[in-house]
């Protein structure tokens, strides 16, 4: 954990709530700014969105926020206004310990829908996580292993931004799609932004990073991004600001790419790289045509070299153009040139899918400049066994 870089002015916490029932299982989460903070948040495009969702929709974008509370086990989805007094209730425990007002506070959950939250033990916990708070590398890896509900390991990314740091965390496996999906994502930096800056920063970043990953397509009810900006001296503008969008992009990107290669039951990380679109736009349609189709992925799953899965994927993607501007890679194997089937070693494909972890198709059309990288996974036996006894 040395090479991590630990935003200044933050602690952390991450303890056993016993809202789990593994025992030994981190399920709740606070971080503490020292200072008030502006903050911003992206949230799902799902209608039927979880009570923290709407708590944090109605607290931002804000300049003064001073803590993040998250549970993992219970989305506190579906929940009705039962759920609101509950995530609102979350906020109330850790303001009322470290001297704040409620509105400061913004929640998050993730895990069951449509169960109420058993408040006793939040209760009981958010104390106990406020007491456990504390600075540093060990803390933000407490927090960020409290926050996982099927993940086999924490999503963590961080950056060095001439004197400032960025650091973040995420969760995720499964429910994701793009617009993201059950997916959290937390951003801490100790540079100083403007809110408003901060909020057209994380949505540009968001748009082709969390928003550009799938496993099955499916948009959840609680999926959120927040980053909170604590820094003391003078906003940033200019190029310092620009260099800090980059720097938000490439922790986001690599928080995206994470939870991909974490996908549940995942075998193989599965890049789609379009290239040559009238826009990007066009060519992250084309991407998310391919990435959520489930011939594409269970052919890479059984090691199966069916190109022509993939490239009627991106036939009716909905966008415009000619068979004959159509040519598509499969790592170094050239399948089809501008519309016809090109000659390739089938056992040798077959190897590719079957011996790497990481799979790459690119797609090229003849134009334009729009490209788009999106991230899958295989799906695999396993995803379907997870899923089905979920709940049971």
């Amino acid at each position: 954990m040395n090479e991590w870089h630990i935003a200044e002015g933050y602690r952390f916490a991450g303890v056993i709530s016993k809202l789990r029932t593994e025992p030994d299982r981190r399920d709740l989460a606070v971080i503490v700014s020292d200072r008030p903070a502006t903050a911003a948040g992206v949230f799902t495009q799902n209608r039927v969105c979880a009570a923290p969702v709407q708590i944090c929709r109605e607290r931002l974008p804000r300049a003064d926020a001073r803590a993040v509370v998250i549970c993992s086990g219970n989305a506190n989805a579906c929940t009705g206004e039962q759920g609101l007094a509950d995530a609102r209730r979350m906020a109330e425990l850790v303001a009322n310990d470290i001297g704040c007002a409620p509105e400061q506070v913004l929640v998050a959950s993730t895990g069951v829908i449509g169960r109420p939250l058993p408040m006793p033990i939040l209760e009981a916990g958010i104390p106990k996580a406020t007491a456990a708070l504390r600075p540093g590398a060990d803390a933000f890896n407490d927090a960020a292993h409290a926050i996982l509900t099927t993940d086999t390991r924490i999503k963590v990314s961080t950056k060095l931004v001439g004197t400032h740091s960025i650091s973040g965390f995420a969760k995720g496996a499964a429910m994701i799609g793009p617009n993201m999906a059950t997916m959290l994502g937390f951003l801490f930096t100790d540079a100083a932004v403007e809110a408003q800056d901060l909020q057209d920063i994380l949505r540009r970043s968001t748009a082709d990073t969390f928003n550009c990953i799938s496993v099955e397509g499916h948009t959840s009810t609680n999926d959120t991004v927040l980053i909170l900006a604590n820094g003391a001296g003078p906003a940033l503008t200019g190029k310092a600001l620009q260099s800090f969008e980059k720097s938000v992009r490439e922790v986001c990107a690599e928080l995206a790419r994470a939870i991909a290669e974490d996908a549940e039951g995942a075998q193989h990380l599965i890049t789609i790289n379009v290239e040559g679109c009238r826009t990007d736009a066009d060519a992250r349609t084309i991407a998310k045509a391919i990435a959520e189709s489930a011939l594409v992925k269970t052919a890479v799953f059984g090691a199966d070299p069916n190109w022509g899965r993939v490239v009627s994927a991106a036939g009716y993607a909905g966008v415009e153009f000619e068979e004959r501007d159509l040519s598509l890679w499969m790592g170094s194997f050239l399948l089809y040139e501008r519309g016809v089937p090109v000659p390739f070693d089938a056992k040798l494909a077959s190897a590719y899918l079957r011996d790497n972890r990481n799979v790459d198709f690119r797609v090229t059309l003849e134009l334009g400049m729009g490209r788009c990288t999106f991230y899958t996974c295989d799906l695999t036996t396993d995803y379907v066994n997870l899923n089905a006894d979920y709940t049971t």
